[in-house]
């Protein structure tokens, strides 16, 4: 049997290729013939870098840079070539919060912006930005400016930063930025489709994640409509609408308004780029999955992608996960889940995973079994 293990990082226990080879332990030790292949996925998120780099080469850079709230972080970002790839998360991410009080009006993009701007001095001439993880709510607005924008308010000081330097924004030049930029193309990967303002934009539906309360979300969706129409009267674009642009605290539109950025599926991306499609087609089962596995897994997330893949196919699939709530049988069988494992949330995440599916495996086997018998003869109907 030709097993494909396709991981997502369980936020905050394991990263995509921790989780991978804790399951191949696991199968390897239940099903010993079996032919293994770990394949860690992201969809613009947590473990981008990592799900890139194997197929994209390059050497992983270290830089320097404003965190969300100002104090210093180190980033990691790749350098392919004259590709680049930044993890908007290494520099704004939630993570770098400390574990301390959120602060949804004051954190912002401006690492990510920093990390752009390196990449193109290093000579990069496309950069890949994964959207995902973000603490702030700037709507990119930090990242134009680290990148040599200048952003200013009504008496022409530079904006503050944040979702509260919005509020008051009031115009904006290109400064130093439309030099540096040149020919550099720009895409964001997103796993939202949400525009920026309104009922199912960043303040309302992603603002509470970032620590905002009702008054602070209600602040931020001002702060947003009027940033997007500084945006449409001095740069031409009317952001607000714009699909996707909700993605990291807004960053997805900012990265579209500054950088002429394609905003495009960050799990079909990265899928397509490492070849996931291809394995696929040669495997006989795909184990896919991420921390938690909830109706989000099938809107915009590489789990979400890779079942609906594998369904696609006729392949069989088992998810892996921290924790479900999902557990109709025969909606998880329309979504081509033949079963899920649960390893739960132990003091080693690893090892919990590992268990977990050597405990289930077995009985999934059948399953499985079962499900490619019926595959035959529906095909022979």
């Amino acid at each position: 049997m030709r097993i494909l293990i396709a991981l997502n990082a369980f936020k905050g226990t394991l990263t995509a290729g921790a989780a991978g080879a804790a399951a191949a332990r696991a199968v390897r030790a239940v099903c010993p013939g079996a032919a293994v292949e770990v394949l860690p996925v992201a969809d613009g998120g947590d473990g981008l870098l990592q799900a890139l780099r194997p197929s994209l080469g390059g050497s992983v850079m270290r830089t320097r840079v404003e965190g969300p709230l100002g104090a210093e972080v180190t980033a990691r970002w790749l350098m392919s070539g004259r590709t680049a790839v930044i993890e908007m998360a290494e520099a704004s991410g939630l993570g770098l919060m400390g574990g301390g009080k959120l602060r949804p009006l004051d954190a912002s993009t401006r690492g990510v912006g920093r990390l752009m701007r390196e990449a193109v001095l290093k000579g990069a001439r496309e950069i890949i930005v994964g959207l995902g993880g973000s603490a702030s709510n700037d709507g990119g607005a930090g990242c134009a400016q680290a990148f040599g924008f200048e952003l200013l308010d009504a008496g022409g000081r530079p904006a503050a930063r944040g979702a509260r330097g919005l509020a008051g924004l009031a115009a904006i030049f290109p400064g130093s930025a439309k030099t540096l930029l040149g020919n550099v193309k720009v895409t964001g990967l997103a796993d939202v489709k949400n525009p920026l303002c309104g009922r199912l934009g960043s303040a309302r539906v992603f603002g509470p994640q970032k620590g905002a309360g009702p008054r602070e979300v209600s602040f931020i969706g001002r702060a947003l409509r009027n940033y997007a129409r500084v945006v449409k009267k001095d740069l031409g674009l009317d952001i607000s609408s714009l699909p996707g642009g909700a993605a990291a605290g807004g960053l997805g539109a900012g990265l579209a308004a500054f950088f002429g950025a394609e905003l495009d599926d960050g799990a079909a991306f990265v899928l397509k780029k490492t070849g996931f499609y291809e394995k696929l087609a040669a495997a006989d089962l795909l184990i896919t999955g991420e921390g938690r596995f909830d109706r989000q897994t099938f809107y915009g997330k590489a789990p979400g992608a890779a079942l609906e893949a594998a369904a696609s196919l006729g392949k069989p699939a088992i998810v892996v996960c921290g924790e479900s709530l999902l557990e109709n049988p025969r909606a998880l069988k329309r979504r081509g889940v033949a079963g899920v494992i649960q390893a739960g949330m132990f003091p080693s995440p690893a090892k919990a995973l590992e268990t977990a599916v050597k405990k289930d495996l077995p009985a999934f086997f059948r399953l499985v079994r079962g499900w490619r018998e019926g595959m035959r003869a529906g095909e022979a109907h």
